[in-house]
């Protein structure tokens, strides 16, 4: 994880051992969107769809634009979506739009911390390299870090950051290429990272240490029972899904292969999913296929006053993207 990745986990770490957080915490990966865009206190603001759009951190430069300049420049974004140039945007191109603005997120961040890490510029990042920049400190003046918590927070993340760059490392030389870095970065994103996400997700949710996750636990990671009053509604509904959908084999608790399909549901493609749904909400003749004047009629779902950096965007190759 890059340096504001670990300073947030090891916040995380800080709560986990304080108290459990108060709200819901999601930590499915490949969400039905329509689930994830309910999360958004408010649904006429298209947050999410900007994001699976355009990117999250591109989506954010478009506050700035009127939007008369968006409108202009998701034109422009149109253009390009359009691979075969007929004047139709249908959900396939959709899709690989979104998968690639996904990737282009991915790599992008790799891009922005490497020469944080790549401490001997010799465009590889050892383990030591790693190690140095993100545990550096703490492992040079230990004596500092006397509060328990933090202890408790290096000492168990340490290892397990090996662990998992250890899992990415292919080659086993201790030195990540750029492919190696981004898949321990991003271990999401690639298929031979996942077991190692299921595990981590294990260890953090699984407090009594049996490597299961039962129903408590799996509720403990969302919500905090601290009031002593009646659980809210979406935490009745939490343990009736890990009743009817988590616990498959209806032992009680999740396994890991429980865990992987809770968190990584093999038959959903959230960028297929995201492309019917911008083409249904957009698709004025029903023809199952978008012209750029049906999305710029309906515009603000798309980009709104909200979109990506294009000064950067159309700078780019295609082929970037």
């Amino acid at each position: 994880m890059d340096v504001l990745g670990f300073v947030c986990a090891v916040l995380l770490c800080t709560v986990m051992v304080h108290g459990k957080p108060t709200l819901r915490k999601d930590r499915v990966l490949y969400q039905d969107p329509e689930v994830a865009r309910q999360a958004y206190e408010d649904n006429k603001s298209f947050q999410y769809d900007h994001e699976a759009f355009l990117g999250k951190e591109e989506a954010k430069t478009f506050d700035q634009l009127t939007p008369e300049e968006s409108k202009d420049r998701l034109g422009k974004i149109v253009d390009r979506i359009d691979s075969d140039t007929d004047g139709y945007i249908t959900t396939g191109e959709l899709k690989t739009w979104i998968k690639r603005v996904q990737k282009r997120y991915v790599y992008d961040n790799v891009a922005k911390v490497w020469t944080d890490y790549d401490l001997n510029k010799d465009n590889k990042i050892s383990w030591e390299e790693y190690k140095q920049a993100t545990y550096g400190y703490y492992l040079a003046n230990p004596e500092e870090f006397d509060d328990a918590t933090d202890q408790f927070s290096f000492k168990k993340m340490l290892p397990r950051d090996e662990r998992r760059f250890k899992t990415a490392d292919l080659n086993g030389d201790l030195a990540a290429d750029r492919e190696e870095f981004t898949s321990f970065l991003h271990p999401e994103e690639f298929e031979h990272m996942k077991d190692i996400v299921v595990l981590e997700t294990l260890e953090d949710i699984d407090k009594n240490g049996d490597g299961h996750v039962d129903e408590d636990e799996y509720i403990a990671d969302m919500f905090a029972h601290e009031d002593g009053g009646p659980e809210p509604e979406w935490v009745k509904t939490e343990r009736e899904q890990f009743s009817d959908f988590r616990d498959l084999n209806k032992d009680g608790k999740m396994d890991q292969d429980e865990i992987r399909h809770w968190i990584m549901p093999q038959d959903y493609d959230h960028a297929q999913a995201e492309a019917r749904h911008l083409v249904y909400e957009s698709d004025q003749d029903k023809d199952q296929m978008l012209t750029k004047e049906e999305i710029l009629e309906n515009w603000n779902m798309f980009v709104g006053s909200q979109a990506t950096n294009y000064g950067e965007d159309l700078t780019k190759n295609h082929d970037e993207l």
